[in-house]
């Protein structure tokens, strides 16, 4: 009776996100999981392979012997049409890296979650999203979860995502290693009939696609041309993952209608209708700075912010919408990530840059990089980064708070 009562009803678990994340495999009933441990992910493992011992999770449970082999078994398993699911970190990424692209390449609906941490050398294990924003040209699907109720929640929409037959593409969904993976808050697990509904299981026939089938006998991945179709599978990739914008807001949609909880869509605003200065960032991060967006109004500032929720598809049209509609003066967008020789410093500053340029207006733009390699970045230290926006703006140059360099903000950098 206990274990009916744990799988039908809802309930609300004090949960760390890597257990979030778990329950979200469970709930998601993936047919095939495949594990090697890397912190700050391995707990993720540690808890599937628990429910997969007491029979409270029909899965295969497949301990690799490296992350390469992960991602091949991710890639095995979806051909067959089964629903598949793994996390890691760092640098278990970069090694399955090629596999990576051969799950995007094969249109598998792969759904992976990453306990983002810093990239080696040096050694470093604490949050920084430089890890899967090296996987941005990969094909797949890149999300951030702010909150642990965001990473359940994040993980069953991305597989109704992925899913579609419209779109057939992996996706990441990526919170902070340590912030995020290993402290715990209260998560509301709806009940399995409830997600069953949300989430009904793939096709019994495999996906539309393709599968590994005796009876349907088919060549994958073999060699192609110059003349021949890569360069229009490539091009198919593209233009999916742009169409995946509309299927990503119809499934928060009906997420929403289901659950009662309303991610908005690939962006979350905050007091943005009549803001002057803008704070756009990712993760928990974004959700922190809600508090410095209140101090600065408190102030009689008019301060908003934006919660980048996709980076991959990049909601190009959401923010210009949101731009246009604005009084905006200026705009900072704070990555917690290097991309090194970029314009900016940053990932999503970098490509923030090209939305600029289709609004119609005269923003002041200010790319910001903190809390690199796990660095603390303090409510005080958000609402600096505020007032260098307005300094900024007013005078071209910001307070001793941070350092401007090469056009780029870097806070907290010694």
């Amino acid at each position: 009776m206990e274990e009916m009562i744990e799988e039908h009803a809802d309930q609300t678990l004090i949960l760390t996100g890597n257990e979030a994340a778990a329950w979200a495999a469970r709930r998601a009933k993936v047919h095939v999981v495949t594990a090697f441990p890397i912190t700050p992910q391995t707990t993720v493992m540690e808890t599937i392979a628990q429910f997969v011992d007491a029979g409270k999770m029909n899965s295969q449970f497949l301990r690799m012997e490296s992350e390469h082999s992960v991602m091949a078994g991710m890639v095995g398993a979806s051909m067959t049409g089964a629903r598949t699911f793994t996390a890691t970190s760092g640098q278990g990424l970069l090694y399955m890296a090629e596999l990576v692209h051969w799950a995007a390449g094969s249109r598998l609906p792969v759904v992976t979650t990453i306990a983002s941490r810093g990239i080696a050398p040096p050694w470093n294990i604490w949050v920084d999203y430089s890890d899967v924003l090296s996987m941005r040209d990969t094909g797949w699907m890149i999300q951030f979860a702010s909150t642990h109720q965001e990473i359940f929640d994040s993980v069953i929409i991305n597989y109704k995502v992925a899913e579609n037959p419209e779109i057939m593409l992996p996706a990441f969904v990526a919170y902070g290693g340590f912030t995020q993976s290993h402290t715990a808050k209260p998560v509301k697990i709806p009940g399995e009939g409830r997600i069953d509904n949300f989430l009904p299981p793939p096709p019994k026939k495999g996906w539309p696609h393709l599968i590994l089938d005796p009876d349907r006998p088919i060549v994958h991945g073999n060699i192609m041309m110059p003349n021949q179709e890569y360069m229009e599978f490539r091009f198919k990739i593209h233009e999916t993952m742009e169409r995946a914008t509309s299927v990503i807001k119809e499934a928060i949609r009906e997420f929403k209608d289901d659950f009662g909880r309303d991610y908005q869509g690939l962006i979350e605003s905050y007091l943005s209708e009549d803001a002057e200065y803008l704070l756009v960032t990712v993760g928990a991060l974004a959700e922190q700075a809600k508090d410095a967006v209140d101090s600065m109004r408190k102030r009689g500032v008019r301060a908003g912010l934006v919660k980048l929720r996709y980076y991959r598809p990049f909601p190009t049209e959401d923010l210009v919408a949101l731009l246009e509609a604005v009084n905006l003066k200026a705009v900072a967008v704070a990555d917690r990530s290097i991309a090194y020789g970029s314009p900016t410093g940053g990932h999503i500053s970098s490509d923030f840059y090209s939305v600029l340029r289709q609004t119609r207006k005269e923003i002041t733009y200010l790319p910001a990089v903190w809390g690199l390699g796990g660095r603390d970045v303090t409510v005080e230290e958000q609402v600096g980064l505020l007032e260098d926006l307005r300094e900024f703006h007013e005078g071209g140059q910001v307070g001793g708070r941070n350092k401007l360099i090469g056009g780029t903000l870097w806070v907290g950098l010694r």
